[in-house]
């Protein structure tokens, strides 16, 4: 006989935690599963799953501070990934866009007969079968990086600067820098409201932006600008082509 199902139920309402449950214990000797643990919020979530031992996490979408499709997103960057069913009470019409961005989805209230569904199709899942899509449908709050074996998480609105180095990018805030395993390109599309690119390889946050400052390079015959960033002592190149733009932004 296959072993439970281990499960990791994530919404920020505790009766809507018991009620998954109940349902869970409705069903169990069909699709028998254990529920290792609970979280109320997105970030308590990602804290627990990382010690890979879950099978599925089933999220509600609608929580403050990390929405369920964030948290599904960060989830993906586990060396083991649980399987994601998500659980709302968004109608029939804003769940489809969801559909395809995870293993399946649950309307609430949710029925004994759909979470045995869903639960049958995770106990199916091949380990890497399934792969969350980003979602246009909500900007993250936060990046997410893998240090020594664990997931930290990079508050968006901390990040001063994002510079593309070889196959990775820096993230810098005021403490440290992080490296990201994502593409400069990717990060300036979702994030175009909070950062300006200033040169090929480097995008700043427009609220760090302090001033910048005209220098010439000893030996060199053209000066050009840099910009200062809000409690940052280090300065940034501005290409020619990115000046215009940044310089209509400081008027």
């Amino acid at each position: 006989m296959n072993q439970p199902l281990r499960l990791l139920l994530v919404d920020d309402e505790a009766p809507a935690r018991a009620r998954l449950r109940d349902v869970l214990g409705d069903i169990n000797a069909e699709v028998p599963s254990i529920v290792v643990a609970e979280a109320a919020d997105g970030f308590a979530a990602l804290e627990r799953a990382q010690a890979g031992d879950l099978d599925v996490a089933l999220i509600d979408i609608r929580m403050p501070g990390m929405d369920g499709v964030e948290l599904a997103r960060h989830l993906t960057r586990l060396p083991t990934t649980p399987a994601v069913i998500f659980v709302t009470a968004f109608d029939k019409y804003a769940v489809q866009a969801f559909e395809l961005a995870a293993l399946d989805y649950l309307v609430k209230p949710v029925r004994a007969a759909r979470l045995a569904d869903a639960l049958r199709k995770a106990r199916r899942r091949a380990d890497d079968a399934v792969r969350l899509e980003d979602s246009a449908l909500a900007v993250r709050q936060n990046l997410s990086c893998l240090e020594r074996g664990r997931i930290l998480l990079v508050p968006v609105a901390r990040i001063l600067y994002l510079r593309a180095e070889q196959k990775y990018v820096t993230a810098r805030t005021a403490e440290r820098e992080y490296l990201l395993e994502e593409s400069l390109v990717h990060l300036e599309s979702e994030f175009s409201e909070r950062f300006l690119r200033i040169h090929r390889n480097c995008l700043v946050a427009r609220a760090a932006v302090a001033g910048v400052e005209h220098v010439a390079d000893e030996g060199d015959t053209e000066a050009h600008w840099q910009v200062i960033l809000e409690g940052l002592g280090e300065r940034l190149p501005v290409s020619r082509r990115q000046w215009s733009q940044l310089k209509s932004l400081l008027k």
